[in-house]
């Protein structure tokens, strides 16, 4: 393993997304063995459904794919507004005319990097990407707050508050909040994979919402099951006053 990966107590997910099995699989133990956590697409299509369940730090993706292409789908993704919308790009293609780079950059890709390439200059591209972004979204996660029914949980620290009074969760239950206070519906896969476990946990998922739930009395009605998908928070609006906040006046 990487010394970049022993002394990183946080690893960065990547999503690797390239048709070709092979080279998915080569970048896949390469990044692994760099010390990041990796998933893997082998299309636009199947890249869309890994973002909808998964929390990734940067996207490494090829150009030429079959159906939509990586050029289009880096422009949906940015252009959809959706949670990991402004998730960094870094392209691979083995196009090496300006044009081409100009069409990537114009498309909302951070970086770009022609194949064939040597591994380590993936690796030094890959670390200066996440020098710049990942602190900025660290920041972004401290300083937002969902709040919702009476109650405000901070992302970067953990709290969850009725009003002043902080409610104690277990690490699990802070885990699960910090999925679910961007508002989008969250998959059990998803919140299960956020905390490290494998796929057989996603059942004990439930079971730790019906706990939460508790714990969130009487907005437990908010942390919806959206059948067939997961669960969402739902937010207060914007600037909104809750009800117990307009009794307290």
């Amino acid at each position: 393993m990487s010394s970049r990966a022993a002394d990183n107590a946080d690893p960065a997910h990547i999503l690797v997304v390239d048709d070709d099995k092979r080279i998915r699989a080569l970048l896949s133990r390469f990044l692994v063995g760099e010390g990041y956590r990796v998933s893997a697409a082998a299309n636009a299509a199947e890249a869309s459904a890994r973002l909808s369940e998964l929390v990734v730090d940067l996207i490494v993706l090829d150009v030429m794919m079959p159906g939509e292409d990586g050029m289009r789908f880096a422009a949906r993704l940015r252009a959809s507004g959706a949670p990991l919308s402004e998730a960094p790009i870094l392209m691979l293609t083995a196009r090496s005319e300006l044009q081409s780079r100009l069409q990537g950059l114009e498309a909302g890709v951070d970086d770009y990097l022609g194949k064939p390439f040597e591994p380590r200059e993936l690796a030094l591209r890959i670390a200066s990407i996440l020098r710049r972004t990942r602190p900025a979204q660290r920041l972004r996660d401290e300083l937002r707050i969902a709040n919702f029914g009476g109650f405000s949980f901070h992302p970067g620290t953990g709290v969850l508050r009725r009003g002043d009074a902080a409610i104690r969760l277990t690490t699990r239950e802070r885990e699960l909040l910090a999925a679910l206070a961007s508002g989008q519906v969250i998959s059990r896969r998803a919140m299960a994979l956020r905390a490290g476990e494998a796929e057989a946990s996603e059942r004990s998922v439930d079971v730790e919402v019906a706990r939460l739930r508790r714990k969130i009395e009487p907005a437990a009605h908010l942390l919806q099951t959206v059948r067939g998908q997961g669960y969402r928070l739902i937010l207060d609006a914007p600037g909104a006053e809750t009800t117990e906040h307009r009794a307290q006046q």
